[in-house]
């Protein structure tokens, strides 16, 4: 019984994170589109600082300073939209420069909240058919396998010590 336990929970956690790389790949594909769009909204933003003699910090700091209260949080929104699209796009170009194993610890490092959120969302299994997902499978299967052997082992432990006693 405890060996088929362990099979399934290895089995189970093996497609679990076998999954880990297919999410990695569909966050990786939702990073260029919020790009284009923060860049967008950020380049319509400037183009309207400068119609008033303005820079983008300028502007931002006008805003921010201003009597309006919705002023103030127009300017707080767009430095927060600055600081998102600049950290997609470190992020962008950290999952180009990184290998296939690499690219899910980026993912993981320095996933942007709502992104995440929305790739969840919207996520669909994928069969692992790379070397990642492979390795991906096999560490979670393993790690399955051995969260239950320490369990089977604690729980033996707590019999020895009842019939001890």
């Amino acid at each position: 019984m405890v060996r088929m336990l362990m099979l399934i929970v290895a089995v189970l956690c093996g497609t679990a994170t076998s999954q880990l790389p297919e999410f990695a790949q569909q966050y990786r594909q939702r990073i260029g589109g919020a790009i284009d769009a923060l860049q967008e909204v950020m380049a319509d933003f400037e183009a309207d600082a400068s119609q008033f003699g303005l820079t983008v910090d300028e502007a931002i700091a006008r805003l921010k300073s201003g009597a309006d209260d919705f002023a103030r949080e127009r300017g707080e929104t767009m430095e927060e939209t600055r600081a998102r699209l600049s950290k997609l796009v470190d992020q962008r170009d950290a999952l180009a420069a990184a290998g296939p194993f690499a690219r899910l610890a980026v993912v993981l490092e320095s996933m942007d909240p709502k992104l995440a959120q929305s790739t969840a969302e919207d996520y669909e299994p994928a069969l692992p058919v790379t070397m990642e997902g492979a390795v991906s499978a096999g560490l979670g299967g393993v790690a399955g396998l051995l969260g239950v052997r320490f369990l089977v082992s604690l729980v033996n432990v707590g019999r020895r010590r009842r019939r001890v006693h």
